[in-house]
């Protein structure tokens, strides 16, 4: 059987970090995720997908991402169901994660602030925090004006080489 969910989205809230009677953290939140098409009224669509995820993730990520944070999540679906108060059988599916990854960067979250240094460390959870220096120049260029090949001049070649 095959169980495997990726997603990518927006975290629509701060995590809500717990913790179980044994001590296990276990964290939940809800991620926005956008439609491939365009409704009638030509605008784009979300589906809000809850998300639960546990141990050491589910603490980093309520450490790390925050509301509006976009987030890569992989996991598996699966679904429960309880009794409510009323005496009714509430059913869910949810998404259980397995690991996430933030996508974008602290500064470009929180709109480019000054500075030589990110606030936030690279997404190695391991606990090796490496900082990363950040500067304008190693952005990429992705224009079509530049060879991709650097400053080369346009090769000499005739008809009579080509293979077709």
């Amino acid at each position: 059987m095959i169980n495997n969910v990726v997603l990518v989205g927006r975290m629509t809230r701060d995590a809500e970090l717990r913790y179980t009677p044994s001590n296990q953290a276990v964290a939940t939140f809800t991620l926005a995720v956008n439609r491939n098409f365009k409704n009638q009224n030509g605008e784009r669509e979300a589906d809000f997908i809850n998300i639960v995820i546990w141990r050491q993730q589910a603490e980093n990520l309520a450490n790390w991402a925050k509301k509006g944070t976009l987030v890569g999540i992989t996991g598996r679906i699966q679904t429960r169901n309880y009794e409510n108060q009323q005496g009714q059988r509430v059913y869910v599916t949810e998404v259980v994660a397995d690991n996430f990854q933030i996508l974008e960067s602290r500064t470009a979250r929180e709109g480019g602030q000054s500075g030589n240094f990110n606030s936030a460390p690279s997404n190695d959870f391991g606990g090796n925090n490496t900082y990363q220096q950040s500067s304008q120049s190693q952005t990429p260029n992705f224009g079509r004006d530049e060879s991709p090949f650097g400053n080369s001049n346009p090769m000499d070649i005739s008809d009579d080489d080509l293979p077709f």
